[in-house]
């Protein structure tokens, strides 16, 4: 039985970031989160929030570094879900790691997996290995990373996994169309609720992103589509219109059975 508790606010976060610099970057988002107090269930940062996308060690943290703490800080102080991905430091190697950080300070996480070899992050950071699902008030939410939404065998729900996909990212407004595109496709082929959050602004490297963060539904209806420009927008997600379309409309049975390698 779906109750409306089952419903769910998902805020997403789509801001520009000061280079290389997460003292200045928790100063602003501590700043801008305070007008989510009591108004959300789940905060989505864009892709190393607090350096933007940068191949250096320059800003990097370590599992249980300060930049951690501050998510777990905020995330107790805001009573909320929050991901976002940080550069992370660990046994000599270094990671794209996005954080799932719980109200109690629990953390889950997941090491992006398809590294950008056009930016070269694939000569600095070390690739995941594995797919993270968490749970969270009765939600079951698929963690993902920028390039890992041009993969869709990785990004398969397999078995209703899950239900609602999360892919924060620093995605450039020249490939724009198939940011948008992409989050579509999974979102119909998956028959779940994906978010995307993007930035906005200008990088060191001279790129420029326009945002275009969404969150679409299972039939790849876009519900929230942001411009480019730094704002903070939150919406509710219904759990009973996903079960009862997955009902309707159960395309995941004829889905074709795999081992990922």
């Amino acid at each position: 039985m779906v109750s409306p508790n089952d419903n769910l606010r998902v805020s997403m976060v789509q801001t520009s970031l000061i280079w290389e610099n997460p003292a200045a970057n928790c100063a602003v988002l501590e700043e801008k989160l305070q007008v989510l107090q009591g108004k959300t269930d789940v905060i989505v940062l864009p892709e190393m929030f607090l350096t933007g996308f940068s191949m250096s060690a320059e800003g990097a943290d370590f599992p249980k570094g300060a930049q951690v703490q501050w998510m777990q800080m905020m995330a107790n102080r805001l009573d909320v879900l929050m991901l976002g991905s940080l550069k992370i430091k660990e046994n000599n190697q270094f990671f794209n790691r996005m954080l799932a950080v719980f109200p109690d300070g629990k953390i889950v996480t997941y090491n992006k997996r398809h590294l950008f070899r056009m930016g070269h992050e694939h000569e600095f950071y070390s690739p995941g290995e594995k797919q993270v699902i968490v749970s969270y008030k009765s939600w079951k939410i698929a963690l993902f990373v920028c390039y890992d939404l041009r993969f869709p065998v990785w990004s398969r729900n397999t078995d209703l996994a899950y239900d609602m996909a999360i892919y924060v990212a620093n995605w450039p407004a020249a490939r724009a169309h198939a940011w948008s595109t992409l989050l579509k496709a999974r979102a119909i082929e998956n028959l779940a609720y994906v978010v995307g959050v993007n930035r906005v602004g200008k990088d060191n490297n001279d790129l420029l992103y326009q945002g275009d963060s969404a969150l679409v539904t299972f039939k790849g209806e876009e519900l929230i589509h942001l411009m480019d420009e730094e704002t903070i927008y939150t919406t509710t997600i219904s759990k009973e219109a996903l079960l009862d379309f997955r009902e309707k409309f159960p395309a995941h049975l004829d889905a074709d059975a795999f081992d990922l390698n």
